[in-house]
């Protein structure tokens, strides 16, 4: 059971203040349509504000409930949850799967408590394909300017960076996701 969530709050701007993002609409049509290609269990759009929410709801509607022939945007819209926080989303994978998941942060820079990609990936794959009977890991992606620090402190590791090493490393969310989850659960040949 792997989820991913994308944290609206708390996040950092520019100016490494703690904000609340927008909510934007490429973000969630493009990260449900990842997490579909990849089977994750739900996809989790994190926001404390009640406008935002209801955004999200309106637009996962139109495209779920509405006369849209496009089943495939159905399938993947359908695994937006909305959440008002990351405790949130944890209290209710906990509730889904009667364990706590672990919590994995992302970040495009290096950390303390870093877990590398094939560490994870190891992880996941030691019974072959992930399954069901494997305890539930929660990946956390920032919006703005990456999360805030009080996320890593209450993640269990952060994982490496995609690029490390790179003098510009600012990849777009919907890309760090894609590259990630390939990473971690796309066969390799």
């Amino acid at each position: 059971m792997i989820y991913v969530a994308l944290v609206h709050y708390p996040v950092l701007n520019r100016q490494s203040e703690v904000i609340t993002s927008a909510v934007t609409n490429l973000d969630i049509h493009d990260i449900s349509r990842i997490a579909a290609t990849y089977d994750l269990s739900a996809y989790y759009v994190i926001t404390p504000i009640s406008d935002q929410q209801e955004l999200v709801s309106k637009l996962i509607s139109h495209w779920i409930d509405g006369n849209s022939p496009n089943m495939d945007r159905k399938r993947a819209l359908s695994l937006v949850r909305i959440c008002s926080s990351i405790q949130d989303a944890c209290s209710q994978i906990r509730e889904e799967t009667g364990l706590s998941p672990q919590v994995v942060a992302t970040s495009a820079k290096l950390r303390d408590r870093s877990i590398g990609w094939q560490e994870l990936r190891n992880d996941l794959w030691r019974n072959g394909l992930p399954s069901d009977d494997m305890s539930p890991l929660l990946l956390l992606f920032g919006t703005a300017s990456g999360l805030a620090d009080e996320v890593f402190d209450m993640a269990t590791g952060t994982l490496e960076p995609v690029e490390p090493h790179r003098e510009y490393n600012h990849l777009s969310v919907r890309s760090a996701v894609a590259i990630t989850l390939d990473r971690l659960l796309g066969t390799m040949s």
